[in-house]
């Protein structure tokens, strides 16, 4: 089985194109999952909880803002070894690697690329410990694909700013120290504002109704004169453009994980076909099981072979945002179609969280549809190569 397993992960080889770092940064964060998450992953997920208790061990991991320089407590490493530790998180789960995603490339890049340097200094490095959470208010009631949309504001008043409005569908809502809060000044610009989740005025409900990412904490967010002062604002951020190149961050590490979530599928189905013995013999020795084990792996082998190209791009300076969006659709939508096929060859344990399709797939239907919906980032795509804006 091991050989199999193996054989799965890097069945075109792809581990010689990585560095040693990579390779070691990768299996660090592969043995942290197979030891802390993967035994209790269901249970979680069917109780509805995330395991907070891991977040100094996943500080000490590193893979909260791995990319920052070492004066932010990052450790500087190359976008390929951040995207696979998204990866081997998203194996564990999709709200395992949610969180950090949102942590990461979400709240610390917005500080990191929009903040001034005393903000850097007071959040990053605590931040990169999983001292300080961040979540990233962004999505509104009315306006998920249309976040220009928004209506959130930010008025001169008091010490400084006065925010009202409300954010919904928002990671780490609940258990966040500190919410990077998207709003519209009184000239109608967007900016970006460091908000003290215990401010009077903001309050964060946890959603409870998912079916959906359940071992992830996900909040609405109200702001009822939240007063904060000066220093709040990002002074750096300005436009629609600074929290859409926030998203092109964590894009780039949902390109990854979903590759993690795949093989998780793909590797527990393969298993299982050779033990499961129908007719007198295993299910694997079918020539249709055998057609759809290897559909799976073809999806597995794309979406490797995006994710590592897009790492290379983000290296060297040369990426650019419509090519996150086509990893980032579709891989997620490859993940998910790998997850429903494993789904259906484990038969009725297929439905059941002792196993990991059912899990993964109804957490990758989320997947598939946030950080841009797979027709958004069609259209993403589409105006790029066209130069027609069909949105």
């Amino acid at each position: 089985m091991t050989d199999m397993r193996a054989l799965i992960d890097d069945f075109y080889g792809l581990d010689s194109l990585l560095t040693p770092d990579e390779v070691q940064i990768r299996d660090a964060v592969r043995r942290f999952v197979d030891q802390e998450i993967r035994p209790n992953a269901g249970k979680w997920w069917q109780d509805g909880v995330f395991p907070t208790h891991l977040i100094p061990k996943l500080g000490e991991l590193g893979v909260f803002g791995p990319t920052l320089p070492e004066q932010y407590g990052g450790s500087g490493v190359s976008g390929t070894a951040y995207g696979l530790m998204m990866q081997e998180l998203e194996r564990g789960d999709s709200g395992l690697r949610s969180f950090a995603s949102v942590q990461s490339g979400l709240a610390m890049y917005a500080i990191y690329r929009w903040g001034s340097d005393e903000q850097k200094a007071q959040y990053l490095p605590r931040m990169a410990a999983g001292q300080v959470i961040g979540c990233f208010g962004l999505t509104e009631p009315d306006a998920g694909s249309d976040p220009g949309a928004m209506r959130t504001t930010a008025k001169r008043g008091g010490r400084g700013y006065i925010l009202n409005g409300a954010k919904r569908w928002i990671t780490n809502g609940n258990v966040a120290q500190i919410a990077v809060v998207w709003a519209k000044d009184e000239e109608g610009i967007i900016r970006g504002y460091v908000v003290p989740t215990d401010s009077p005025g903001f309050s964060a409900r946890e959603i409870h109704t998912k079916a959906s990412m359940r071992m992830s904490v996900t909040s609405e967010l109200y702001l009822d004169n939240v007063e904060v002062g000066e220093e709040a604002l990002l002074p750096l951020s300005k436009g629609l453009g600074s929290p859409l190149s926030c998203l092109t961050q964590a894009r780039f590490g949902i390109a990854f994980g979903t590759v993690g979530a795949a093989l998780d599928c793909l590797q527990e189905a393969a298993e299982y076909t050779k033990t499961r013995i129908a007719f007198g013999r295993p299910i694997a020795a079918t020539q249709m099981v055998q057609e759809r084990v290897v559909d799976m792996l073809s999806r597995v082998v794309d979406m490797q072979l995006k994710a590592l190209q897009l790492g290379r791009l983000y290296e060297s300076g040369a990426m650019r945002y419509p090519q996150v969006s086509l990893a980032k659709r579709d891989n997620a939508r490859g993940a998910l179609e790998v997850a429903r096929m494993a789904r259906e060859l484990l038969g009725g344990n297929g439905i059941s969280v002792d196993y990991v399709p059912m899990r993964h797939a109804a957490n990758l239907e989320t997947v598939d549809t946030y950080e841009g919906t797979y027709e958004v980032h069609t259209l993403i795509v589409g105006r790029d190569i066209l130069g027609e804006n069909a949105f």
